[in-house]
């Protein structure tokens, strides 16, 4: 199925009202309480790791600035490794997208080249690798509800 389905039922008895809850879940899971915060992790990967520098994930919620422009979105930064983790906590309900740069020289960003392709290794949600353009924040979309949610980033040049 492409959705969740919900049927909610209301049923008395002696007094008491219950709900019968009956979901068809879709190959990803998401709990069923959309009210409730959820926790985004965020596993990396960096192909072809080369020592030195630090990873940033930056989580927008909306298309503006992203994927390079992270003024308007919420960022991690740490030291680089071959393979980390970056969580994000709290996050009401909606449809995010996260991008991931290897950052080398500690300007805290992605530096581009004279016609705007990176220098430096980068990824984002749903690994969306477009050859010719940056991904759109529609591509790279992931749609969070509550509870954990867990995605993994192939960042590379």
């Amino acid at each position: 199925m492409s959705a969740i389905l919900r049927a909610c039922l209301p049923i008395a008895v002696l007094g008491f009202t219950a709900a019968l809850t009956a979901g068809a879940a879709r190959a990803a899971h998401l709990p069923q309480d959309s009210s409730a915060p959820a926790t985004l992790t965020v596993s990396v990967s960096l192909a072809g790791f080369s020592a030195g520098g630090d990873v940033g994930c930056a989580l927008f919620a909306g298309p503006n600035g992203f994927p390079m422009d992270a003024s308007s979105a919420t960022a991690i930064w740490q030291p680089a490794q071959s393979a980390m983790t970056c969580r994000f906590e709290g996050l009401a309900p909606g449809v995010y997208a996260v991008a991931v740069s290897h950052d080398l020289n500690g300007n805290r960003k992605t530096d581009r080249n004279f016609v705007g392709m990176p220098k430096e290794a980068w990824g984002v949600s749903n690994n969306v690798r477009p050859s010719l353009r940056a991904p759109r924040f529609e591509e790279a979309a992931v749609r969070i509800a509550s509870g954990p949610v867990e995605i993994g980033i192939e960042v590379r040049k």
